[in-house]
């Protein structure tokens, strides 16, 4: 891992958003709740959150943070879903990862709930489009 130990602990956030693509009878069952494993929009929802806790133990080299927020925000579209997370520590380094980590996996976790109804889904974009604190300071990007 980076030494970051001489570095000051500064309050950070880090936004990051991806999408994932579904057929449009497949959102059909899911805004109509009749997907065989449930809910989709609350489990991705935690699945999200729960990665971003996690990121330091499934991204090698990647330093275990003291998250003091995390929110993942799932928004139906025609097509599929765009997600959200926004992360926020008090560290001595940021938290883009965990932002990142966290689309990923609510990604992943509406694919695994969703491929019965939907085997060509696909997942993308995702990226970091907003970074606050730290030593290189405020990064945006859409």
């Amino acid at each position: 891992m980076v030494d970051v130990s001489a570095k000051p602990v500064s309050a950070r956030e880090a936004v990051a958003r991806g999408r994932i693509a579904i057929a449009p009878e497949a959102m059909r069952l899911v805004r109509a709740g009749r997907l065989k494993k449930g809910g989709v929009v609350e489990v991705a929802r935690l699945a999200g959150i729960m990665a971003a806790k996690r990121t330091s133990e499934t991204i090698p080299l990647c330093h275990p943070l003291p998250l003091t927020h995390v929110d993942v925000e799932l928004t139906p579209r025609r097509d599929g879903f765009a997600i959200e997370a926004r992360v926020r520590t008090e560290a001595r380094t940021g938290a883009e990862m965990e932002a990142l980590h966290a689309v990923a996996v609510a990604a992943l976790t509406l694919y695994d709930m969703v491929k019965a109804a939907d085997r060509g889904m696909t997942i993308g974009g995702i990226r970091l489009v907003r970074k606050t604190g730290g030593r290189s300071g405020d990064v945006r990007r859409r």
